[in-house]
């Protein structure tokens, strides 16, 4: 399952794709230079749109529990639509 996609010069590795939820057109569109220096990057579909949201690795000098990506979990479920379609992709350093 594991797909290399490349940003802005930066590698990434799609980790996970429930429900189908990585659509490599709408991030794209929606991938900004703001979520460069996140080490994961997860996408959510809602109401037929797709929201991102950065995270960091526990090591990362910028990880907060807010965007840890230990937390992940909890955001899908609690900040996300129920058993929606998302995605996680992950940085390669």
């Amino acid at each position: 399952m594991e797909q290399e996609i490349i940003f802005d010069e930066n590698n990434y590795t799609l980790i996970k794709n429930y429900r189908e939820g990585y659509d490599l057109e709408e991030v794209k569109r929606k991938f900004t230079e703001y979520f460069l220096p996140f080490d994961y990057i997860v996408g959510d579909w809602a109401y037929g749109k797709l929201r991102i949201k950065g995270f960091y690795k526990e090591d990362n000098k910028d990880c907060k529990e807010l965007n840890s990506y230990k937390t992940v979990d909890n955001y899908i479920k609690n900040n996300c639509a129920y058993d929606c379609r998302h995605f996680i992709l992950e940085k390669k350093h």
